[in-house]
């Protein structure tokens, strides 16, 4: 699957939730999120290398923990982000065929997360990391084939800047 993802930092989350709510759009409850994310041994960054990414969700202290195995993959030169997700039974053996495909493990990423369904394909995150001050909103949207990188990032940037926000991020929550 396709996706362009933009990131921000709030510079409010009050108001960015009452701008949403105006237009009775509501995030979902808080759930947790812990991501262990591997990279190659010879990772470069910049380079288009694949990411593998381990995630436990928790959306309720009553039901089982969620894993998700997750690949990405940034194509630096179209911006397009290549995602594909599949679920994991059994946590300690999904990890150890990681390693021994030569991947390490780089960085985990805990987080209180928040969503919010914007149509078919387009989803609003609201992301409270553990290890950064304040939050961050992530829009995600899947695209086509024929459709336009640059049409799909303009697009996601306006709903951001209606939204009141502006201060655009480029980098994973790791390198922050």
């Amino acid at each position: 699957m396709r996706k362009v993802i933009i990131k921000t930092k709030l510079s409010s989350r009050e108001k960015f939730e009452e701008k949403l709510s105006d237009i009775d759009l509501d995030f979902s409850a808080i759930y947790w999120q812990h991501d262990r994310i591997y990279i190659p041994r010879d990772y470069k960054k910049n380079a288009n290398y694949p990411r593998l990414v381990m995630r436990t969700e928790m959306k309720s202290v009553d039901k089982p923990a969620k894993y998700t195995l997750i690949l990405k993959r940034h194509i630096e030169d179209s911006g397009v982000d290549i995602v594909e997700e599949t679920s994991v039974k059994d946590y300690e053996n999904t990890v150890n065929i990681i390693l021994q495909l030569g991947f390490k493990l780089d960085t985990e990423i805990s987080r209180r997360r928040q969503d919010l369904q914007m149509g078919e394909g387009t989803v609003i995150y609201l992301d409270k990391i553990e290890t950064l001050p304040g939050y961050y909103a992530k829009i995600e949207s899947e695209i086509g084939p024929d459709d336009s990188v640059i049409e799909a990032k303009l697009d996601l940037e306006k709903t951001f800047k209606t939204l009141g926000e502006s201060n655009f991020i480029t980098s994973p929550y790791a390198e922050l």
